[in-house]
Protein backbone atom coordinates (compact mmCIF):
# COMPACT_ATOMS: atom_id res chain seq x y z
CA UNK A 1 0.00 0.00 0.00
CA UNK A 2 1.31 3.47 -0.94
CA UNK A 3 2.35 5.62 2.01
CA UNK A 4 0.25 8.83 2.03
CA UNK A 5 2.12 12.05 1.38
CA UNK A 6 -0.53 13.91 3.42
CA UNK A 7 -2.66 12.51 6.23
CA UNK A 8 -5.42 14.56 7.90
CA UNK A 9 -6.66 13.13 11.19
CA UNK A 10 -9.75 14.34 13.07
CA UNK A 11 -9.29 18.01 12.11
CA UNK A 12 -11.46 20.55 13.97
CA UNK A 13 -11.59 24.26 13.12
CA UNK A 14 -13.86 26.71 14.94
CA UNK A 15 -14.64 30.39 14.42
CA UNK A 16 -14.96 32.03 17.80
CA UNK A 17 -17.92 34.42 18.01
CA UNK A 18 -19.79 36.18 20.79
CA UNK A 19 -22.65 33.73 20.29
CA UNK A 20 -20.36 30.70 20.57
CA UNK A 21 -18.05 28.60 18.37
CA UNK A 22 -18.94 28.09 14.72
CA UNK A 23 -17.77 24.54 13.95
CA UNK A 24 -16.61 25.07 10.37
CA UNK A 25 -14.58 21.84 10.20
CA UNK A 26 -15.80 19.10 12.49
CA UNK A 27 -13.61 16.01 12.66
CA UNK A 28 -12.42 15.60 9.06
CA UNK A 29 -9.99 12.76 8.25
CA UNK A 30 -8.54 11.57 4.93
CA UNK A 31 -5.29 10.42 3.29
CA UNK A 32 -3.72 11.77 0.10
CA UNK A 33 -1.42 9.54 -1.96
CA UNK A 34 1.59 10.86 -3.91
CA UNK A 35 0.47 12.13 -7.31
CA UNK A 36 -3.22 11.76 -6.46
CA UNK A 37 -5.92 14.23 -7.49
CA UNK A 38 -8.51 14.60 -4.73
CA UNK A 39 -11.60 16.75 -5.27
CA UNK A 40 -13.45 18.25 -2.31
CA UNK A 41 -17.02 19.36 -3.05
CA UNK A 42 -19.97 20.71 -1.10
CA UNK A 43 -22.33 23.63 -0.76
CA UNK A 44 -21.09 27.08 0.21
CA UNK A 45 -20.35 27.09 3.92
CA UNK A 46 -19.58 23.36 4.09
CA UNK A 47 -16.06 24.02 5.38
CA UNK A 48 -14.02 23.35 2.22
CA UNK A 49 -12.05 26.59 2.10
CA UNK A 50 -11.60 26.71 5.88
CA UNK A 51 -10.07 23.24 5.77
CA UNK A 52 -7.77 24.21 2.88
CA UNK A 53 -6.51 27.23 4.82
CA UNK A 54 -6.07 25.10 7.95
CA UNK A 55 -3.84 22.65 6.04
CA UNK A 56 -1.64 25.59 5.02
CA UNK A 57 -1.77 27.11 8.54
CA UNK A 58 -3.05 30.32 6.93
CA UNK A 59 -6.22 30.83 8.99
CA UNK A 60 -6.86 34.28 10.41
CA UNK A 61 -8.74 35.27 13.56
CA UNK A 62 -11.35 34.47 14.73
CA UNK A 63 -10.67 31.03 13.18
CA UNK A 64 -8.73 28.58 15.31
CA UNK A 65 -7.62 24.96 14.89
CA UNK A 66 -9.12 23.21 17.92
CA UNK A 67 -7.77 19.70 17.37
CA UNK A 68 -6.46 17.06 15.03
CA UNK A 69 -3.27 16.42 13.12
CA UNK A 70 -2.03 17.22 9.60
CA UNK A 71 0.88 14.95 8.72
CA UNK A 72 3.08 15.81 5.74
CA UNK A 73 5.48 12.89 5.24
CA UNK A 74 4.88 12.01 8.87
CA UNK A 75 5.57 15.52 10.23
CA UNK A 76 2.66 17.13 12.09
CA UNK A 77 2.29 20.60 10.57
CA UNK A 78 0.06 21.73 13.43
CA UNK A 79 2.87 21.13 15.93
CA UNK A 80 5.43 23.27 14.07
CA UNK A 81 6.39 26.83 14.95
CA UNK A 82 5.40 29.56 12.51
CA UNK A 83 9.01 29.87 11.36
CA UNK A 84 9.20 26.13 10.65
CA UNK A 85 5.88 26.27 8.81
CA UNK A 86 7.01 29.25 6.76
CA UNK A 87 9.87 27.14 5.36
CA UNK A 88 7.39 24.45 4.27
CA UNK A 89 4.82 26.72 2.59
CA UNK A 90 5.32 26.91 -1.18
CA UNK A 91 8.31 24.57 -0.82
CA UNK A 92 6.65 21.24 0.05
CA UNK A 93 3.02 22.35 0.45
CA UNK A 94 1.65 25.05 -1.84
CA UNK A 95 -1.66 26.73 -2.61
CA UNK A 96 -3.55 28.45 -5.39
CA UNK A 97 -5.91 30.53 -3.22
CA UNK A 98 -9.57 31.29 -3.86
CA UNK A 99 -9.85 34.46 -5.90
CA UNK A 100 -6.19 34.01 -6.81
CA UNK A 101 -6.38 36.57 -9.59
CA UNK A 102 -7.01 39.22 -6.92
CA UNK A 103 -4.25 37.96 -4.64
CA UNK A 104 -1.47 39.44 -6.79
CA UNK A 105 0.07 42.69 -5.58
CA UNK A 106 -1.23 45.37 -8.00
CA UNK A 107 1.86 47.61 -7.66
CA UNK A 108 4.51 44.94 -8.26
CA UNK A 109 5.59 43.39 -11.53
CA UNK A 110 5.00 39.66 -11.85
CA UNK A 111 8.76 39.02 -11.83
CA UNK A 112 9.22 40.76 -8.47
CA UNK A 113 6.35 38.81 -6.92
CA UNK A 114 7.90 35.53 -8.03
CA UNK A 115 11.32 36.60 -6.78
CA UNK A 116 9.83 37.06 -3.31
CA UNK A 117 9.07 33.30 -3.21
CA UNK A 118 12.66 32.43 -4.10
CA UNK A 119 14.08 34.92 -1.60
CA UNK A 120 11.89 33.63 1.23
CA UNK A 121 13.36 30.15 0.75
CA UNK A 122 16.90 31.08 -0.24
CA UNK A 123 16.53 29.72 -3.78
CA UNK A 124 18.11 30.95 -7.02
CA UNK A 125 20.17 33.87 -5.59
CA UNK A 126 21.94 34.41 -8.94
CA UNK A 127 20.09 37.05 -10.97
CA UNK A 128 20.55 35.36 -14.37
CA UNK A 129 19.52 31.97 -12.98
CA UNK A 130 16.46 33.53 -11.35
CA UNK A 131 15.42 35.24 -14.59
CA UNK A 132 15.71 31.96 -16.48
CA UNK A 133 13.73 30.07 -13.83
CA UNK A 134 10.89 32.62 -13.90
CA UNK A 135 10.76 32.52 -17.70
CA UNK A 136 10.65 28.72 -17.62
CA UNK A 137 7.81 28.71 -15.05
CA UNK A 138 5.72 31.12 -17.11
CA UNK A 139 6.21 29.05 -20.26
CA UNK A 140 5.28 25.92 -18.31
CA UNK A 141 1.82 27.38 -17.60
CA UNK A 142 1.34 28.56 -21.19
CA UNK A 143 2.43 32.19 -20.86
CA UNK A 144 5.14 34.16 -22.67
CA UNK A 145 8.28 35.14 -20.83
CA UNK A 146 7.56 38.86 -21.18
CA UNK A 147 4.58 38.46 -18.81
CA UNK A 148 7.20 38.69 -16.04
CA UNK A 149 7.64 42.39 -16.82
CA UNK A 150 3.94 43.24 -16.61
CA UNK A 151 1.74 44.40 -13.77
CA UNK A 152 -1.36 42.37 -12.79
CA UNK A 153 -3.79 44.91 -14.27
CA UNK A 154 -2.22 44.33 -17.69
CA UNK A 155 -3.24 40.66 -17.64
CA UNK A 156 -6.57 38.95 -18.26
CA UNK A 157 -8.26 36.89 -15.54
CA UNK A 158 -7.07 33.63 -17.06
CA UNK A 159 -3.50 34.92 -17.37
CA UNK A 160 -3.46 36.03 -13.74
CA UNK A 161 -4.74 32.63 -12.67
CA UNK A 162 -1.94 30.94 -14.60
CA UNK A 163 0.60 33.25 -12.95
CA UNK A 164 -0.72 32.09 -9.58
CA UNK A 165 -0.29 28.46 -10.65
CA UNK A 166 3.28 29.25 -11.74
CA UNK A 167 3.97 30.79 -8.32
CA UNK A 168 2.44 27.77 -6.58
CA UNK A 169 4.76 25.32 -8.41
CA UNK A 170 7.86 27.54 -8.32
CA UNK A 171 9.63 25.36 -5.71
CA UNK A 172 8.29 22.01 -6.95
CA UNK A 173 5.98 21.20 -3.99
CA UNK A 174 4.79 17.70 -3.10
CA UNK A 175 1.20 18.87 -2.52
CA UNK A 176 -0.77 21.63 -4.23
CA UNK A 177 -4.08 22.88 -2.82
CA UNK A 178 -6.20 24.64 -5.46
CA UNK A 179 -9.17 26.44 -3.91
CA UNK A 180 -11.77 27.08 -6.63
CA UNK A 181 -9.10 27.99 -9.22
CA UNK A 182 -11.68 28.59 -11.98
CA UNK A 183 -14.09 30.87 -10.10
CA UNK A 184 -15.12 34.05 -11.98
CA UNK A 185 -13.69 32.71 -15.26
CA UNK A 186 -15.66 31.91 -18.42
CA UNK A 187 -16.04 28.29 -19.52
CA UNK A 188 -13.30 28.36 -22.16
CA UNK A 189 -10.76 29.91 -19.78
CA UNK A 190 -11.82 27.48 -17.03
CA UNK A 191 -10.90 24.57 -19.27
CA UNK A 192 -7.55 26.14 -20.16
CA UNK A 193 -6.70 26.74 -16.50
CA UNK A 194 -7.62 23.17 -15.50
CA UNK A 195 -5.58 21.75 -18.40
CA UNK A 196 -2.65 23.85 -17.19
CA UNK A 197 -3.05 22.65 -13.61
CA UNK A 198 -3.33 19.04 -14.76
CA UNK A 199 -0.22 19.31 -16.95
CA UNK A 200 2.01 20.79 -14.24
CA UNK A 201 0.68 18.31 -11.67
CA UNK A 202 1.60 15.43 -13.93
CA UNK A 203 5.01 16.94 -14.67
CA UNK A 204 5.83 17.34 -10.96
CA UNK A 205 4.00 14.16 -9.87
CA UNK A 206 2.54 16.35 -7.13
CA UNK A 207 -0.62 15.47 -5.24
CA UNK A 208 -3.47 17.96 -5.73
CA UNK A 209 -6.44 18.83 -3.54
CA UNK A 210 -8.99 20.59 -5.75
CA UNK A 211 -11.63 22.48 -3.76
CA UNK A 212 -14.82 23.48 -5.55
CA UNK A 213 -18.51 22.94 -6.18
CA UNK A 214 -18.49 22.21 -9.94
CA UNK A 215 -19.19 18.47 -10.12
CA UNK A 216 -18.59 18.40 -13.88
CA UNK A 217 -15.11 19.81 -13.42
CA UNK A 218 -14.42 17.30 -10.64
CA UNK A 219 -15.51 14.43 -12.88
CA UNK A 220 -12.91 15.42 -15.48
CA UNK A 221 -10.03 16.16 -13.08
CA UNK A 222 -10.21 14.13 -9.87
CA UNK A 223 -9.22 10.54 -9.08
CA UNK A 224 -11.31 10.56 -5.89
CA UNK A 225 -13.98 12.89 -4.57
CA UNK A 226 -14.69 13.82 -0.98
CA UNK A 227 -18.15 15.26 -0.30
CA UNK A 228 -18.41 17.73 2.59
CA UNK A 229 -21.55 18.75 4.42
CA UNK A 230 -21.80 20.99 7.50
CA UNK A 231 -18.09 20.76 8.26
CA UNK A 232 -17.90 16.96 7.91
CA UNK A 233 -16.74 14.56 5.23
CA UNK A 234 -19.82 12.46 4.47
CA UNK A 235 -18.53 10.39 1.53
CA UNK A 236 -15.13 9.67 0.03
CA UNK A 237 -14.76 7.40 -2.99
CA UNK A 238 -13.23 7.01 -6.46
CA UNK A 239 -14.77 9.49 -8.88
CA UNK A 240 -16.58 6.83 -10.97
CA UNK A 241 -18.28 5.38 -7.88
CA UNK A 242 -19.39 8.84 -6.74
CA UNK A 243 -21.16 9.46 -10.06
CA UNK A 244 -22.39 5.96 -10.86
CA UNK A 245 -23.41 4.70 -7.41
CA UNK A 246 -23.33 7.37 -4.69
CA UNK A 247 -24.17 5.95 -1.26
CA UNK A 248 -24.78 8.93 1.03
CA UNK A 249 -28.23 10.52 0.52
CA UNK A 250 -26.65 13.98 0.27
CA UNK A 251 -24.28 12.80 -2.47
CA UNK A 252 -27.20 11.15 -4.28
CA UNK A 253 -29.20 14.39 -4.18
CA UNK A 254 -26.13 16.41 -5.20
CA UNK A 255 -25.65 14.21 -8.29
CA UNK A 256 -29.40 14.32 -9.08
CA UNK A 257 -29.32 18.12 -9.02
CA UNK A 258 -26.83 18.28 -11.92
CA UNK A 259 -28.58 19.21 -15.20
CA UNK A 260 -28.10 16.66 -18.00
CA UNK A 261 -28.32 17.07 -21.77
CA UNK A 262 -28.40 13.31 -22.28
CA UNK A 263 -31.19 12.30 -19.93
CA UNK A 264 -34.74 13.60 -19.99
CA UNK A 265 -35.52 13.94 -16.31
CA UNK A 266 -36.94 16.47 -13.91
CA UNK A 267 -34.31 18.79 -12.49
CA UNK A 268 -34.27 18.31 -8.71
CA UNK A 269 -32.80 20.71 -6.21
CA UNK A 270 -31.98 19.73 -2.62
CA UNK A 271 -34.87 20.82 -0.37
CA UNK A 272 -34.26 22.83 2.78
CA UNK A 273 -31.17 24.82 3.73
CA UNK A 274 -27.77 23.91 5.11
CA UNK A 275 -27.76 23.86 8.93
CA UNK A 276 -26.28 26.52 11.16
CA UNK A 277 -22.73 25.60 12.18
CA UNK A 278 -23.25 27.66 15.32
CA UNK A 279 -26.20 25.53 16.42
CA UNK A 280 -26.08 22.37 14.30
CA UNK A 281 -28.86 19.78 14.63
CA UNK A 282 -28.29 16.83 16.89
CA UNK A 283 -27.34 13.50 15.37
CA UNK A 284 -26.60 13.45 11.67
CA UNK A 285 -26.43 17.07 10.42
CA UNK A 286 -28.21 16.09 7.18
CA UNK A 287 -31.18 14.36 8.80
CA UNK A 288 -33.57 17.40 8.63
CA UNK A 289 -33.21 17.35 4.81
CA UNK A 290 -32.77 13.62 4.28
CA UNK A 291 -35.63 11.63 2.68
CA UNK A 292 -34.14 8.38 4.04
CA UNK A 293 -33.75 9.47 7.68
CA UNK A 294 -34.83 6.87 10.26
CA UNK A 295 -34.75 6.33 14.04
CA UNK A 296 -31.01 6.76 14.84
CA UNK A 297 -30.45 9.78 12.57
CA UNK A 298 -31.72 12.58 14.86
CA UNK A 299 -29.72 11.36 17.85
CA UNK A 300 -26.52 9.62 16.66
CA UNK A 301 -23.91 11.31 14.48
CA UNK A 302 -22.66 8.61 12.06
CA UNK A 303 -18.94 7.93 11.83
CA UNK A 304 -17.12 7.82 8.52
CA UNK A 305 -16.80 4.07 7.85
CA UNK A 306 -15.32 2.06 5.00
CA UNK A 307 -18.23 0.30 3.27
CA UNK A 308 -16.27 -1.10 0.33
CA UNK A 309 -12.59 -1.11 -0.56
CA UNK A 310 -11.63 2.54 -0.98
CA UNK A 311 -15.13 3.90 -0.27
CA UNK A 312 -15.98 5.69 2.96
CA UNK A 313 -19.46 6.86 3.99
CA UNK A 314 -20.85 8.56 7.09
CA UNK A 315 -24.44 7.30 7.06
CA UNK A 316 -26.46 4.98 9.28
CA UNK A 317 -27.93 3.33 6.17
CA UNK A 318 -24.51 1.83 5.56
CA UNK A 319 -23.54 1.09 9.16
CA UNK A 320 -23.94 -2.62 9.88
CA UNK A 321 -23.95 -2.04 13.65
CA UNK A 322 -26.73 0.57 13.52
CA UNK A 323 -28.83 -1.42 11.05
CA UNK A 324 -28.52 -4.51 13.23
CA UNK A 325 -29.61 -2.56 16.33
CA UNK A 326 -32.56 -0.99 14.48
CA UNK A 327 -33.79 -4.42 13.38
CA UNK A 328 -33.45 -5.93 16.86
Amino acid sequence: MTTPVLRVQDLHVHYRTAAGPVKAVNGVSFDLAPGERLGLVGESGSGKTTMALALMRMLEQPARIEGGRVLLDGVDLLALSEEQMRRIRFDRLSMVPQGAMNSLNPVMRIRDQMIEIFNAHGRHPDKAERRERIGHLLERVGLKRDVADRYPHELSGGMKQRVCIAMAIALRPQVIIADEPTSALDVVVQRQVMETLGAVQKDLNAAVILVGHDMGLMAQFADRIGVMYAGRLVELAPVRQIFSAPQHPYTQMLIASIPSLEEKRLFKGIPGVAPSLLNPPSGCPFHPRCPAAFAPCPTINPALEETDAGRWVACHLHSEAVLHDSRA
